[in-house]
Parts: structure tokens; C-alpha cells; sequence
């Protein structure tokens, strides 16, 4: 059976190139009808970040990538954390010493760094002396009567060549005689990546390894590792990396401000910004960064919008077809269809995919979508009142395609707000009301004709506005303008009219009313924030 594995280390939040790698293996593993295995590396005690853990698996199960052993879900080669599985890499270090193909090593961190400088000197590849070796009991004791201290080193071979048959580089060679002889445990007894994850492998009974590109350099070691503990190697995988957005350089949430640089990334990262600060959410980079996965769930991204514009970063069935079901995703994928080269991160593209996802919904599944922004912003009562849903489902209606993500519905809490709290533009509100002569006096006239209306609907507003136009003598955006303002404190919006008859007849002239006394005192009694702008 096909058995492949997602091993982050809860050292941080999940980044969308380890999803990207994640999806691939369940992709590879559905496909073949086997099985994805989610196994947690936590040997970097000093890195582990505890809270970091739980957003990694409800990250994996918001995009709907399943696993079928691991955390939470146990299976029969339990545990799944690398720090409950010591007993299992120190019998391997045990095995690998009385094979020779591992060693205590007394060396110095000054005078390994000697040898190393010595080597960049001579211009030659560094590689250890082994003269502080110790292969017998007796040469371990003289060195630690030195008041040295031993680590475990592999015994790498110093010639011929490490060939590994990969999945989609094809036949990679690598020279023994360069690779070295890697720390595999601690002094303090800490066995490190290399080991644990072979171990883990062989005993998981992993089958493939598809994993990042990086990795690459790391394959010869631990195809030393298991070799020389006697395990069936699996076949390896490296994928192209997801690189920064119009770049070959690799994608790192640690450069947030770099990318904001890009407007396609920086457009991306103010929406979701405006919609936190909306929420009260804090602004933090560790977690609140397109470049984690946590980003997009928080501001209404839907998961598999960007499953399925992950599944084209680096892959591509005829370099034509975007669109994909998961169903399809799971048929069609397969590893001679992945690139070689690195796949750049687009936001807009992206976006893009997000759209396409939201506009197949029905009005009714929006609503439950946006419904929770609207809660965590203090607009609208936990549960809703009942009047809501058809109130919002004519606001989403009315947006069309305006809404991207479900926090976008927050660009409408004028229709959340009540009147004498309605936030005003403040340069809008200057434009339009209290600069023109005679805008007051025509938005007076308008408030006496909208109270008069018997039926007040999208088709009577607009005609009793076009009557008004036309009876005045005046252009249209000389009444349509300051309306819109003093009714939803904004220069812009879905149509008027509709925006007039949502808002209902008394809640318009409540606030035409309010927003009249501002003006004639020249001050909006709420100011929107500093910056906004017609």
C-alpha cells in the first residue's frame, strides 16, 4: 500500500509551501488508493512552540486534507510526536555504533571550526579529520579524561557515488566523498532530524518521500542511515519550492514587509488587514500573514479555493485546465506532471480562484459565511435575530460579485449601524454636503418626497428621484451624491436605489435628518478613520 507523510514541526504557524507540499502527498496517496500519515517532528525541543500545534491540524482539517494516523487520530504505529519515540532512535544509534557505521566523536566546537577554516584556506571541500574518533571503549575514555564530552557522528563513506532515483528530477547523484559526517545525537542524548526521520520512515512504513526541494542535500545521509540499519529505502520526491510572488527566491513569512512592496501582495494583505481591524483582532505577523494559512481562513477565504490554487503551484494536467473538483484533483494528480522549477506565489491569481468559488454559492450559504464577521465586529447580536437573514441575504444580493471573501461584508456595516452612530467620510461628507450651496436645501426637498411614498421600493425611490431631477432642472449627481453620504456615511456603494429601499423609509430619513444638522454645524458627528477618501 502507498503510505505517504506530512511532518511539520510545530515551530511555527503552517505556511502555505508546507500545505502546498502536504496536499501533494494526500493527493499521491488518495490517488492510489493508500493511506497520508500526519506525523508531528518535536525533536527541536528549544523551537517547539506549544500553541502552534493545534493551529497546524485545524489548518489541515479547515482545507479538508485528512489524515489517517496521527495526532487526534491515533493508528496502529502510534505515537506519532518524534519526542515520545527516544527509545526507538537510541536503539538505532545503538545498532549504527556496533556497525561501524557511527561514532562518538570528542572534537571541539573550536576545533572542528579550525579544520573548516583550514579547508576554506586551502580551497578545498571540508571534510572532518575524525581525529577526535572514538571507535573503542578505551579511546572514549582518554578523551573524556580530557573532560571532553562525545557526540554521535555517522561514518560516511569517502568515496564512490550516493545515486538517487527521484520521482520527478530524475537519476541525482551525489559524491560520498563531499558529504559529511553529520551529528546524529546530542551529548545531552537529543537524537536530531536526520535519524529520527529515517527511523520514522522505516517504522511508519512510509513508501514515498515527497517532500520540498531542500531536502534534496539531505537525502544521501539518510540513505547512509537506512542502509545501514537495514531498512527498505522508499522512493523519494522533491518539489519545486513556492517562491516569492514575481521572484525565484523563496517564499518566508519573515519578509512581510518585502512583499508588501508588491501591490498584487500588498492589496491582499490591506483587505484582510481592514477587515481585523473591523473585528478587533491583533495585527501580529506570526499569525496574522498571507503567508500562513490561518490568514485566509480568518478573513473568509473559502479552503478550497485555495486548494485548488495550490495544486497548480509547481503541477499542471494540459497547462490549460484550472478548475478542479476534488474528485478531479485526486484522478488527475500524479508526480511526472510536477515542474522542476520554482512556482511564484500570485496573489491576484489567487483572489481570482477565491472568486470564482464564492460566485458559485447561493445567497443562503453567503449569509452563513458572513454572518460570524458581522458577530466578531460587534454588528450584529449572538444568535441573530430572526429578521436578519432575509435583511442580509437582500444586502448580499445587492453586492453581486462585490463580496470576495466573507469578511468583505464588513464594507457594508452601514446597514449594521445604527443611525446616530453611522460613520461619515469625511472628506465625502465635506464634497457633498457642505461645500455646495444649495445641497442641503435639495436633500431637505428629497427626505419630504421619500417620507411621502406610500410603497417605498427600489423601483419607487428611483423614479422619485428621477421626477426630482428632472423637475429641478438639476444633474443627477447633485442629488444622488449627497443622499448616498448622509444615508450611509459613504462616497460608494451597490446601487442607490436598492441601497435606499434595504435601509427601509424611516431608517433614510433618520439619517438624511442627522446628517442635515451635521452639516449646517460643518462637522460629521462621526468621522470615518483618517485617510479614507472619495
Amino acid at each position: 500500500m502507498v503510505r505517504t507523510r506530512f511532518a511539520p514541526s510545530p515551530t511555527g504557524y503552517l505556511h502555505i509551501g508546507g500545505v502546498r507540499t502536504a496536499l501533494f502527498n494526500w493527493l499521491f496517496a488518495r490517488k492510489h488508493g493508500g493511506q497520508f500519515i500526519l506525523r508531528i517532528d518535536d525533536t527541536d525541543q528549544n523551537r517547539n512552540v506549544e500553541e502552534a500545534l493545534q493551529p497546524i491540524l485545524d489548518g489541515f482539517r479547515w482545507l479538508g486534507i485528512n489524515w489517517d494516523e496521527g495526532p487526534e487520530v491515533d493508528g496502529p504505529h502510534a505515537p506519532y510526536f518524534q519526542s515520545q519515540r527516544t527509545d526507538k532512535y537510541q536503539a538505532a544509534v545503538e545498532r549504527m555504533l556496533a556497525g561501524g557505521t557511527a561514532y562518538r566523536d570528542y572534537s571541539r566546537p573550536e576545533e572542528i571550526q579550525a579544520e573548516r577554516e583550514a579547508a576554506q584556506a586551502e580551497k578545498r571541500t571540508f571534510v572532518y579529520s575524525r581525529n577526535w574518533m572514538a571507535e573503542t571503549d578505551e579511546q572514549a575514555s582518554a578523551f573524556e579524561a580530557e573532560g571532553r564530552t562525545a557526540v554521535i557522528r555517522l561514518k560516511m563513506p569517502r568515496e564512490g557515488v550516493c545515486l538517487i532515483p527521484d520521482l520527478i528530477r530524475g537519476n541525482v547523484e551525489f559524491e560520498w566523498a563531499h558529504e559529511q559526517d553529520m551529528v546524529i545525537q546530542k551529548a545531552d542524548g537529543t537524537c536530531l532530524y536526520h535519524l529520527a526521520s529515517v527511523v520514522d520512515d522505516a517504522e511508519l512504513e512510509i513508501t514515498h518521500v515527497i517532500r520540498a526541494e531542500e531536502h534534496l542535500s539531505n537525502t544521501p545521509r539518510q540513505i547512509f542511515i537506512a542502509q545501514s540499519l537495514g531498512y527498505d529505502l522508499p522512493q523519494y520526491a522533491h518539489l519545486p519550492y513556492v517562491a516569492e510572488p514575481g521572484s525565484r527566491n523563496k517564499l518566508s513569512k519573515r519578509k512581510l514587509s518585502k512583499y508588501l512592496k508588491n501591490q498584487d501582495f500588498k492589496k491582499l494583505y490591506d483587505n484582510g488587514a481592514e477587515i481585523a481591524q473591523l473585528c478587533g483582532w491583533e495585527l501580529n505577523e506570526d499569525t496574522f500573514n498571507p503567508v500562513i494559512v490561518d490568514f485566509y481562513r480568518d478573513i473568509g477565504f473559502l479552503p478550497h479555493a485555495i486548494v485548488n490554487y495550490l495544486l497548480l503551484l509547481g503541477w499542471s494536467l494540459d497547462g490549460e485546465t484550472e478548475a478542479f473538483t476534488l474528485d478531479e484533483m485526486i484522478e488527475s494528480f500524479s508526480l511526472d506532471r510536477v515542474v522542476k522549477s520554482p512556482a511564484s506565489f500570485d496573489p491576484t491569481k489567487l483572489t481570482a480562484f477565491q472568486q470564482r468559488e464564492m460566485d458559485k454559492l447561493d445567497t443562503k450559504k453567503k449569509t452563513a459565511l458572513c454572518v460570524p464577521f458581522l458577530q466578531q465586529a460587534g454588528l450584529l447580536e449572538t444568535p441573530p435575530p430572526c429578521e436578519t437573514g432575509p435583511y442580509l441575504n437582500e444586502i448580499i444580493e445587492a453586492t453581486e460579485n462585490r463580496i470576495t471573501v466573507a469578511g468583505d461584508i464588513l464594507d457594508y456595516d452601514d446597514f449594521f449601524t445604527a443611525d446616530n452612530n453611522l460613520r461619515y467620510d469625511s472628506k465625502a461628507f465635506t464634497k457633498r454636503l457642505v461645500q455646495p450651496e444649495n445641497a442641503l436645501e435639495l436633500l431637505a426637498e428629497f427626505r419630504d418626497i421619500l417620507a411621502e411614498l406610500d410603497n417605498f421600493t427600489t423601483e419607487t425611490v428611483e423614479q422619485a428621484m428621477r421626477e426630482f431631477v428632472e423637475s429641478k432642472e438639476i444633474k443627477f449627481g447633485e442629488i444622488i451624491h449627497p443622499v448616498r453620504v448622509s444615508t450611509t456615511g459613504k462616497p460608494v456603494g451597490f446601487g442607490l436605489f436598492e441601497t435606499l429601499a434595504i435601509l427601509g423609509q424611516q431608517r433614510c430619513i433618520n439619517r438624511i435628518n442627522l446628517a442635515i444638522t451635521a452639516a449646517h454645524n460643518h462637522t460629521p458627528p462621526t468621522e470615518a478613520s483618517e485617510g479614507s477618501s472619495e
